[in-house]
């Protein structure tokens, strides 16, 4: 009896907490629809300001460039050359196709030698020769805030010598340390590069920026330097290889020519021969054909071999075939009036609902306390 009287209490205080619950949303209800002038009013004070921020906020263009990339795996049938190419002293090796694997080519963008090399790169912009670096500032109007610091305003990019197709600037400090501020921001807001498919070879570079010409610029110098750096280095080796076996093949020949020539240039020098002396003709004659003939052989080798290089330098060259470049004009996001003023309203009229709320819900404890 005494259980049931127990539960009895409890489904009653439940119901009257849920009673409770339902006066005061209804009392909260009626407190917001008396305040309703304070809320449209900042709710109109937030679309005006919404439609501030859409109005003098400046676009951001993106420049989008999307390539495949088809790639020989494996050293094929270089295995096979070591023996061949062991004579003249050239090491084939594998094809070296390790050194960007997977997503290594992805990171190969962002890397800081890439990026300063771009930024350090000259272009042409309406008539006017000037460095991407340069143009970053000048679009994001750093000179302004670098106006009470002279050394800034006074920095040169221009590189002081080339190096391997790199432009190369003399140890600066204050110098180093903007390009790499700089490089940081680009990889952190500007720069993205993403593979759409896993499955696939294809990668898309995107580069967004508040500055049509800076992207459209920077996007195209940067997929230039990285392409062509991916293509040398994958190629660097096997490359070294063909230019040694080239310049062996033309020494041999020349080797073998030489013994042919010295053989018939003894043969005319001694036209009328004394039968008693033949060592004078036959000996120079025969040594001459032993070595045109021994060299006639390392050349014929070698000449296969140089060929067969030749052919896997072909091989493991990637073939990178561009699907779409970034045109003018640019794909533009800009947030448009009526959204801005949309948003900036709701967002002001929920500030103000919660502000409200918290001061009506504050205002009752004290209230509470005081009695």
């Amino acid at each position: 009896m005494t259980t049931e009287s127990q539960q009895y209490k409890s489904t009653e205080s439940d119901e009257i907490s849920l009673k409770d619950l339902l006066l005061k949303i209804r009392d909260w209800w009626r407190y917001l629809l008396s305040k309703w002038i304070i809320i449209l009013s900042f709710g109109l004070l937030g679309g005006i300001s919404g439609f501030a921020y859409a109005y003098f906020k400046k676009p951001i263009y993106t420049a989008t460039t999307t390539f495949v990339l088809e790639d020989e795996k494996g050293s094929g049938g270089l295995g096979n050359l070591a023996g061949l190419a062991s004579m003249a002293g050239v090491d084939l090796g594998g094809s070296g196709g390790g050194i960007f694997q997977g997503d290594n080519i992805l990171q190969l963008y962002k890397s800081r030698s890439m990026l300063e090399k771009t930024l350090l790169s000259s272009i042409i912009i309406k008539g006017k020769n000037q460095l991407l670096i340069d143009r970053f500032i000048e679009s994001n109007e750093l000179k302004k805030k670098w106006a009470e610091k002279p050394k800034l305003l006074s920095l040169n990019f221009r590189a002081d010598s080339i190096q391997d197709g790199f432009p190369i600037l003399k140890t600066n400090r204050l110098r180093d340390s903007i390009l790499g501020v700089i490089v940081l921001d680009l990889n952190k807001n500007y720069l993205v590069v993403t593979k759409p498919d896993k499955k696939l070879s294809t990668i898309q570079v995107d580069v967004k920026a508040k500055d049509e010409l800076f992207a459209k610029a920077f996007n195209d110098e940067l997929v230039k330097n990285v392409n062509e750096f991916y293509v040398n280095t994958k190629t660097k080796k096997t490359l070294q290889n063909v230019k040694i076996l080239q310049l062996k093949t033309d020494s041999v020949r020349s080797v073998m020519n030489g013994a042919i020539y010295t053989a018939v240039a003894v043969a005319d020098a001694t036209p009328n021969l004394n039968p008693t002396r033949q060592v004078q003709r036959v000996a120079p004659v025969q040594k001459a054909q032993f070595s045109a003939e021994t060299n006639k052989v390392i050349l014929s080798e070698m000449a296969k071999n140089l060929e067969m290089t030749k052919m896997a330098l072909l091989k493991e060259t990637p073939l990178i075939q561009v699907i779409d470049q970034p045109i003018y004009p640019l794909e533009k996001k800009k947030l448009g009036y009526l959204k801005g003023i949309v948003l900036g309203g709701i967002l002001a009229g929920i500030l103000t609902v919660m502000y409200l709320s918290i001061s009506s819900f504050l205002q009752n404890i004290l209230k509470k306390d005081s009695r």
